[in-house]
């Protein structure tokens, strides 16, 4: 007779696993689903059921084994809702269960994602050059660590435990705006998994814009843009009051003066090459990415679907030596 501990024929030994977990009326459901297979499936790459799930069960503990009992399942999601509709909504809205060593590895995959989406946006602003990611890194950690002491100076004010801001310049007043204008500025306190990396990495270049831990400005796009020549020479609709704060009026009021062609040649920053093509004129030149969205409305708004705005580069950068 063998010695040992014997285990249940009927038990079923899970390895490689990832729990996809979600409470539902006061109860816990869980499923087993091999690794990686879970945000493949939910981002479309993966559309096999099979390939996702280690076993078609419902659980109430995966670890123990603790099957979910049919009438729970009823109760909680319906008497007549399917096994495989239940298991569906639980991996499509439940909360993925990943180890320290997975967290990490996530965390870490997102950050160089982020970094290398920003390192290819930003620029120098004198000599036009990328920098590398090794260097955008130092700024975002630059960025994370002043981002949490900012957090910390918040606590401190409610608390108050908070180190007086100096007030010398401007008064009580002059030191309120400069704390309301430094609250408004966009913060960065690092990567997180819940988010895409291109959407925190937008989120980066905002910060590192604002707070210029190094010397970094959008890289600008380049543009063809196409008008008849007949519209050249009219003169540009005025901008809508609405659209014009305080603080820009003298800037958009000189670009509501003038011709189209001087409207359209007052968003190029650095113009490559113009030129008269029959009745067309023809530009190519370049452009803050900030300026792309007011630039496209006014030429389809002037030239009635007639002039054209192609995007021949995304960011113009200059490769390092």
């Amino acid at each position: 007779m063998p010695v040992g501990i014997i285990q249940p024929s009927n038990q079923i030994r899970l390895t490689n696993v990832s729990l996809v977990r979600l409470k539902k009326g006061k109860k816990r459901f869980e499923i087993a689903c091999y690794k990686n297979k879970v945000l493949e499936w939910r981002s479309g790459v993966e559309t096999d059921l099979d390939n996702v799930l280690q076993i078609p069960s419902v659980f109430m503990n995966v670890s123990k084994g603790q099957t979910a009992p049919t009438q729970d399942l009823a109760k909680v999601f319906g008497p007549k809702v399917p096994l495989n509709d239940i298991i569906l909504e639980i991996l499509n809205k439940g909360e993925l269960q990943v180890g320290e060593k997975e967290r990490h590895a996530q965390l870490d995959r997102v950050h160089n994602e982020v970094v290398d989406i920003v390192a290819g946006k930003l620029v120098d602003p004198k000599s036009k050059r990328v920098y590398t990611t090794g260097m955008i890194d130092k700024a975002l950690d630059q960025l994370s660590s002043q981002g949490t002491q900012s957090h910390k100076h918040e606590e401190g004010k409610e608390s108050g435990t908070a180190t007086p801001i100096n007030r010398e310049e401007g008064g009580e007043e002059g030191g309120e705006h400069a704390n309301r204008k430094v609250k408004e500025m966009p913060t960065w306190t690092g990567v997180i998994t819940t988010k895409s990396a291109k959407s925190q990495a937008l989120e980066a270049m905002k910060a590192l814009i604002a707070w210029q831990p190094i010397p970094v400005a959008r890289a600008r796009m380049r543009l063809r843009i196409t008008c008849p020549q007949a519209i050249l020479k009219q003169a540009a609709k005025p901008v809508q009051k609405k659209d014009i704060t305080t603080e820009d009026t003298n800037g958009e009021a000189e670009k509501a003066k003038g011709t189209v062609k001087d409207r359209i040649l007052s968003y190029v920053e650095e113009i490559e090459a113009q030129d008269d093509i029959g009745a067309e004129w023809e530009v190519v030149g370049f452009v803050e990415p900030g300026a792309f969205k007011g630039l496209g409305e006014f030429i389809g708004a002037e030239t009635k679907g007639k002039g054209r705005v192609e995007v021949l580069d995304m960011a113009v950068v200059h490769e390092g030596e």
